[in-house]
């Protein structure tokens, strides 16, 4: 019989933590599930690591097509499941127990859901810096598909392998794509512009290991830069800013204007800018002229694209348009 669930676990060089990420595997209170192992290359023990954990369980298959890179490893792993569910795992992280069977329960009964993500707990603590707590934090707080669709080019709104998906997603929208952006973040934003819903199991269900060896602090594509130029790419194409409306940036300092300069490289015309700085009121940035937030009480009301970032600004800022009658999602964004 088919399984209910396939995990894609693509593995190099995991040697140190894969037995403790297996583990969390076998001891899941669903146990109707099949393993698909990627081993990329691996040159540490984990191939040995690898061989013996298959040959105590016949649902574990082992795929080694030698060091071909993260992104093809994914993808082959999915090529070679056979269910209808497919959940992804990364070989330094840790399933709650329950975790598989509260996402197939969700999506079982929420046919309206197509990809489901969990909350996600940070480990070890004594590694955890103070940004990425914050990170955590908003991103375990973006639960339901609208708050996920609203908050979509903020950052990334859901832990990579907390994420279980119907496999007509992958078929229909993959694969993921390799290049010099983070693979998981510009598929999530794919799926966004395609009306896809995402949801996320209100309860931590996966420990999320922080290492200072980990791809999103040392791999380019997880850059700043990198975030910055495939987040411009989808959202110069959403919709909402294609209405016919003038296009107002809330933030008028450095590091904003070069983002802005990203989404305005293609093709998105600003308007006007919005400070609280009174030596910045009243000056011009290129031919949009930068004005105090009393500004936006006007009618029609233009679209905000909410570009601070800063701890706290950017709450202090939505809460601010609300009373002004702005709406998130329909009036306006914020943006990483």
């Amino acid at each position: 019989m088919t399984p209910t669930c396939s995990i894609v676990l693509p593995v190099y060089n995991a040697a140190e933590t894969l037995s403790e990420c297996l583990e969390s595997i076998r001891r899941q209170t669903l146990q109707d599930w099949e393993l698909i192992i990627v081993d990329d290359g691996s040159d540490d023990g984990t191939s040995d690591l690898l061989s013996q954990f298959a040959a105590s369980d016949q649902r574990v298959t082992i795929l080694s097509p030698g060091r071909i890179g993260l992104v093809p490893a994914i993808n082959l792993g999915y090529q070679n499941t056979q269910t209808y569910l497919i959940a992804r795992m990364d070989a330094d992280d840790i399933m709650s127990p329950t975790r598989l069977q509260k996402q197939v329960s969700f999506l079982n009964a929420r046919p309206d859901v197509d990809v489901l993500a969990t909350q996600v707990k940070l480990f070890p603590d004594e590694v955890l810096q103070e940004g990425y707590r914050e990170y955590i934090r908003w991103q375990n707080e973006c639960l339901s598909s609208t708050e996920i669709a609203d908050n979509i080019y903020v950052e990334s709104p859901l832990a990579n392998p907390s994420v279980m998906y119907r496999r007509k997603i992958y078929e229909q929208h993959g694969p993921y794509r390799d290049g010099l952006f983070p693979e998981d973040y510009d598929f999530w934003l794919r799926l966004h512009a395609a009306g896809i819903k995402m949801a996320k199991v209100p309860e931590v269900l996966l420990d999320w290991r922080e290492s200072p060896g980990r791809a999103t602090r040392n791999d380019p594509r997880f850059s700043r830069d990198a975030f910055d130029q495939i987040r411009a790419e989808y959202l110069t194409r959403d919709p909402r800013l294609n209405l016919g409306r003038s296009i107002v940036v809330w933030g008028a300092g450095r590091k904003t204007r070069k983002r802005v300069r990203l989404i305005e490289a293609l093709g998105v015309e600003i308007s006007a800018y919005i400070d609280i700085d009174p030596n910045k009121i009243g000056g011009r940035i290129e031919n949009a002229e930068v004005f105090g937030s009393e500004w936006l009480r006007q009618t029609p009301k233009p679209f905000v694209l909410n570009y601070v970032t800063n701890h706290g600004g950017r709450e202090i800022i939505s809460a601010d348009l609300q009373e002004y009658g702005y709406q998130i999602g329909k009036d306006y964004l914020s943006v990483g």
